[in-house]
């Protein structure tokens, strides 16, 4: 398979609690979670499927709060260690030290009272004398400590104990910070590092996984080579029981390679001769696989996906942290000229933050889309009394080898020109665009300098990060952000809806909450919202030889854990 990009930072999966790696081609066909979701009866409902993993089963407590896993027995991971419950409680516990005790380092969100928690390098120091395989008695002591609200309850049992019922809980365990690595091996191998000074030698050396496959080579910036894992749990399912859930699949290959190709012309020649029967197509070439639809098939996504695109509108930085320039510049937006050029008609239209699956949640405030007027435009200037001559070249930041980002800020630019509002295009690596939001909310605002005022908000950051109508609010609008709030936005009308999603399941004041809170967000305009993209990427997706493959699944999150198909679910034609 050929991706466009190698993961970034690199693929070291203790940055999961940041959402890093991106992409993760370890997703699902290296490291397992405890549950997964029903991929066929995802989205356009509003209620998900959830099916055992690495969990054989689960309970609920009648107040809601309280979730007991109880983990499949004679699992081991990649390595021949064994998978328990000490195993994810290190797990989880390393990525909540590593985030350096955030209290919503759980995707973002906020679901557990840490105060009583602490895990610093002694805590990691224990774990490493004992072990997670045979644990010392000072060590089960600890992580059977039920004042923390993650413990275990026996070398098969651990317990997720929440602040208040959330009835999406089980949607945050399906990706991220919920797929699980061998952490006694990581141990073994110098252990967690500290939140300032991650180990680096997983970057190329990955943790093992519970999954179908392991890694086997790392050359960063130019591929990873996996073989199927001998020790596989799952190598002897029944087909009926992978029917029941395909991303248990043991894989019917046994060496995969992923390339990263930055140049799209030469992930297209090797698609078409066969060297790569599954590559990401994006805008240059995408002519070139519509032209053959006979030869090939590539991935689209309902409308209600949420594989979102905006512009985020700096708040904190002048003079996009003044309303009135905001709103004069979501309507000088041509959108359906972006929806043509960018994305060559493949997406609808959408009014943020939530995104359409979740329909008792979405624009609640029953608002159209922004519209492309520059008469209003100039008219909201006007009564704001500002001299656009007198205002400073706005910035805007996009990552190196994002054709698309290219494309539509040299649009953007040209739309805000007619305004007399003057726009520098500045490219910069992916790191660079993620430094200033590397951080919670407080950061973000002490760095709202160093973030440009324009930036493109798309797939690479806003898919969703667990399957929940809570996503969105909490990570692009929420001063609990872990890093993702790319308009460095907050208000205490959407706070309070944003709040409410994690903690109350009455859905009248839910809707009233939310209500509001939808009005001030289009009223403040802290992101212009273009669209659900009906592709993979935009202007491009995953593209496969239909003489050669017949069937995938993609990661549950839709794209927000990978860019690929999870390779151990690749079907083969006349296999």
């Amino acid at each position: 398979m050929d991706d466009y990009q190698y993961p970034s930072p690199d693929l070291n999966q203790f940055g999961a609690w940041g959402a890093v790696p991106y992409p993760d081609w370890l997703y699902y066909s290296v490291y397992q979670p405890l549950v997964t979701a029903n991929y066929s009866a995802l989205y356009g409902q509003n209620s998900v499927q959830y099916l055992p993993v690495l969990a054989q089963n689960w309970t609920v407590s009648a107040n809601g709060t309280t979730y007991t896993f109880n983990l499949r027995p004679n699992v081991v991971f990649s390595d021949g260690n064994p998978f328990n419950s000490y195993q994810v409680w290190a797990w989880i516990w390393g990525e909540f030290y590593l985030s350096g005790n955030s209290s919503n380092w759980f995707e973002s969100y906020s679901l557990f009272n840490v105060s009583a928690v602490q895990f610093g390098p002694g805590t990691a120091a224990l774990l490493n004398s004992s072990g997670l395989i045979n644990p010392s008695s000072q060590a089960i002591a600890l992580m059977s400590n039920s004042s923390w609200p993650i413990y275990v309850s026996g070398p098969h049992q651990i317990v997720f104990r929440m602040i208040h019922p959330f009835q999406w809980f089980l949607g945050t365990l399906v990706g991220f910070v919920g797929l699980i690595p061998d952490i006694q091996w990581a141990l073994q191998h110098g252990g967690f590092g500290t939140p300032t000074s991650v180990n680096s030698y997983f970057a190329t050396n990955p943790m093992p996984g519970t999954g179908p496959y392991v890694v086997t080579n790392v050359i960063p910036n130019s591929y990873v080579a996996f073989t199927q894992s001998s020790n596989y749990w799952g190598a002897n399912l029944s087909s009926a029981q992978i029917a029941a859930n395909r991303y248990l699949d043991p894989g019917h290959v046994k060496n995969v390679i992923i390339y990263t190709k930055g140049d799209d012309l030469a992930r297209y020649v090797d698609l078409s001769n066969g060297v790569a029967p599954i590559a990401e197509i994006l805008t240059q070439d995408w002519n070139l696989v519509q032209a053959n639809p006979d030869k090939y098939g590539y991935v689209t996504l309902p409308q209600w996906n949420g594989a979102l695109f905006a512009f985020s509108l700096n708040t904190k930085l002048y003079p996009t942290n003044i309303t009135a320039v905001r709103q004069a510049i979501v309507h000088a937006i041509n959108y359906t000229d972006i929806y043509s050029k960018v994305f060559h008609g493949l997406i609808s239209p959408w009014v943020g933050p939530e995104y359409q699956s979740w329909k008792q949640f979405y624009d609640l405030g029953n608002f159209s889309p922004y519209n492309y007027n520059l008469t209003l435009s100039r008219q909201i200037l006007a009564n704001a009394g500002i001299n656009v001559s007198t205002l400073p070249t706005l910035l805007f930041r996009i990552p190196t080898g994002c054709p698309y980002c290219t494309t539509s800020s040299e649009l953007v630019q040209g739309y805000l020109a007619q305004l007399g509002i003057n726009v520098n295009v500045e490219v910069l690596t992916g790191a660079q665009i993620l430094a200033p939001f590397a951080g919670p909310y407080s950061y973000m605002v002490n760095h709202s300098a160093s973030a440009g005022n324009i930036g493109v908000t798309d797939y690479l950051w806003i898919t969703p990060l667990a399957l929940s109508p809570a996503d969105t609010w909490e990570f692009l609008v929420s001063n609990t952000s872990i890093g993702l709030n790319f308009a460095i936005y907050s208000h205490p009308t959407v706070q309070k809806c944003a709040n409410d999603l994690l903690t109350s399941s009455n859905a009248t004041l839910l809707n009233s909450e939310c209500t509001a809170a939808q009005t001030q967000i289009y009223n403040d305009a802290p992101y212009a919202w273009v669209g659900a993209i009906g592709t993979w990427t935009p202007g491009g997706s995953i593209v496969y030889d239909k003489a050669i493959i017949s069937g995938f699944l993609t990661d549950p999150l839709w794209g927000s854990g990978s860019t690929l198909p999870e390779f151990n679910t690749v079907t083969f034609v006349g296999s």
